[in-house]
């Protein structure tokens, strides 16, 4: 199990505090280990040793080598690929607790860029040499990976672009929900809607569009870089998407 921290005065007096960065980072990387001790001392110098980066910053170069896995401590990062017209399409999102660089071949070549979308801190992955229960993180990681991918297919290929917004907020919600970021349909937000039209394969016009018709039928609050679902259940009921999918990582 994960060593518990040192209590905070709030918490002292009763009240729950909110978890740190690092707290969350590595309470979602040590469920994938299931709370496996070894593994999460493994992980725990990397997430608190982080180091900080700007946003807008290039973690990976489209058609460069890929370097050193990273562990996404704080903030939000997207796989990007840029078109000859100058579009953008953004592959999917990467949050706290998440991994990149991860490969098995000897010398990887980058099929995409990955862009910080925010302020972020990432810390360098452990080499999982004979633990098994970190190469199980690691194995757990790149499958999670795979089906979020497979999600945004579905997503941009059969759902209507209403459909593709209800189905991407509660994709990122049940993301962010094992690291403790989210909560009653409560969750951080910190994009644009140009990055968020980009994602869903709209123009931002469309977009707009399609933004405020779910707040006029109450399917979402946003603003201020935070989003609320009020009733994710009913939104879930609509598109046929099941709790607990692969792409859920709960």
């Amino acid at each position: 199990m994960i060593a518990p921290v040192q209590r905070s005065v709030a918490q002292r007096r009763g009240s729950a505090a909110p978890p740190t960065q690092q707290e969350c980072s590595l309470r979602r990387l040590a469920a994938l280990a299931g709370d496996d001790c070894e593994a999460v001392q493994r992980l725990r110098p990397a997430i608190e040793g982080a180091r900080y980066l700007p946003p807008g910053y290039e973690l990976q170069g489209d058609g460069q080598r890929v370097g050193a896995p990273l562990i996404i401590v704080s903030g939000w990062a997207a796989r990007v690929k840029l078109l000859p017209n100058g579009k953008r399409q953004v592959l999917c999102f990467i949050l706290p607790g998440d991994l990149v660089g991860l490969c098995d071949h000897r010398a990887p070549v980058a099929t995409c860029s990955i862009v910080s979308l925010s302020e972020m801190t990432v810390g360098a992955a452990p080499p999982a040499d004979d633990c098994g229960a970190l190469r199980r993180v690691y194995a757990s990681v790149r499958a999670l990976d795979e089906a979020v991918l497979l999600a945004q297919i579905v997503r941009l290929g059969r759902l209507s672009a209403r459909e593709r917004l209800s189905d991407l907020l509660l994709e990122l919600h049940d993301r962010l929900e094992p690291c403790g970021l989210a909560r009653d349909g409560r969750f951080p937000l910190p994009l644009t809607q140009e990055t968020m039209a980009d994602a869903l394969g709209l123009t931002t016009v469309h977009f707009n569009r399609m933004l405020q018709t779910v707040r006029r039928a109450g399917e979402l609050e946003w603003r201020g870089g935070s989003a609320y679902l009020p009733d994710r259940a009913a939104l879930a009921r609509k598109l046929g998407r099941q709790a607990g999918s692969p792409a859920a990582m709960n």
